[in-house]
């Protein structure tokens, strides 16, 4: 179906689908870059995709297994909660995974990758955490891109709970009358500020944020299509957010960030490659070389056991990274499609 996003309106041409795979050809008509996202109950985000800028067209497949109530929403600008309009699933069907062993292993595969990513999120946002709380800047800001690679690697599992998102990982431009909270808002007392009277009840909120997410991803059920979407995400999150230095803003680890998002990008490929292979031969070695070209050049930045700082780039490193990522990201969008054929 044909979603036209305009600065004003979020036009989807059919309201209704059966249920299974849901396909969306979304076109930015407007003016600003736009967003366009399947939410399902208690704005839980099913599928969607970044980046859209003026006059392009990007495609979105996402799994709906179950009918019901459904909402779709175009965000010009990337902020608010968007304009929404409802959308309707009808009747019910077996999920991919169920009856094809190697649909089936790839979720689960990845799954337990999650779950380490998470307990590894706790373990290092409790040492970041306790850190501020101590009063130990230097220490916290160590452990600052430390915690948050664990954070960045599941992105798109961690984004699909729209209320915790903005908590965690919201910046003081960031949605409109939200509190800015979270890693940001301490980055921001740690590096420009000072730490604050708050600061504590900050990094206290900050751990609670985390452990609700860890309890909310346990029982959370991911669909082959969620992990090529995802894939993609984490690159679109690298092109939009760190590569412009927009993300870490006071502290400059972005290319953390990014290391930790083309990792996690990889993860999920990684989990689908044996369907891949099996579908589609031709992908997985053009995927791989990829992949390695932006290791190689990642590899260059490196730090002791980290990164240079943002600032430390020039324009020209910034322009071979987006070269990279761009030619890393035209195989990785060809992921959802093999998967759903």
């Amino acid at each position: 179906m044909q979603v036209r996003a305009s600065d004003t309106a979020c036009e989807v041409s059919v309201t209704q689908a059966p249920a299974g795979n849901v396909s969306f050809s979304v076109q930015n008509t407007g003016t600003k870059v736009t967003e366009f996202y399947l939410l399902g109950t208690g704005d839980r985000i099913l599928g969607e995709v970044e980046n859209i800028g003026p006059g392009l067209t990007r495609q979105l497949i996402v799994e709906v297994p179950q009918g019901g109530q459904y909402t779709t929403a175009c965000k010009p600008g990337m902020v608010g909660d968007g304009i929404r309009g409802p959308f309707t699933v009808t009747g019910n069907v077996p999920g991919s995974a169920e009856g094809d062993a190697l649909l089936a292993g790839a979720v689960s595969g990845y799954k337990r990758y999650t779950t380490s990513q998470v307990e590894a999120l706790v373990t290092r946002t409790q040492e970041f955490v306790d850190a501020v709380k101590r009063g130990d800047v230097e220490g916290a800001k160590q452990l600052f891109p430390v915690a948050r690679t664990y954070w960045e690697r599941i992105e798109p599992v961690a984004e699909s709970f729209g209320d915790l998102d903005p908590r965690i990982d919201g910046r003081d431009d960031g949605e409109p009358g939200v509190e800015f909270t979270g890693y940001h808002r301490l980055e921001r007392d740690l590096w420009v500020t000072g730490l604050q009277p708050d600061s504590n009840a900050m990094a206290d909120r900050l751990m609670a944020d985390i452990r609700e997410l860890q309890a909310r991803t346990a029982g959370i059920e991911l669909t082959p299509l969620q992990l090529a979407n995802g894939a993609k995400e984490l690159l679109d999150e690298v092109a939009t957010g760190k590569i412009t230095g927009e993300e870490d803003r006071y502290s400059h680890t972005d290319l953390w960030d990014f290391r930790a998002n083309v990792d996690g990008s990889q993860a999920a490929v990684a989990a689908l490659r044996p369907v891949l292979d099996q579908r589609d031969p031709a992908l997985g070695p053009v995927l791989d070389q990829r992949f390695r070209d932006v290791d190689v050049l990642l590899e260059g930045y490196r730090q002791g056991d980290g990164f240079v700082l943002y600032t430390a780039l020039t324009e020209q490193d910034k322009q071979r990274m987006t070269q990279a990522i761009d030619a890393l990201g035209e195989p990785v969008s060809q992921v959802a499609a093999v998967i759903s054929a």
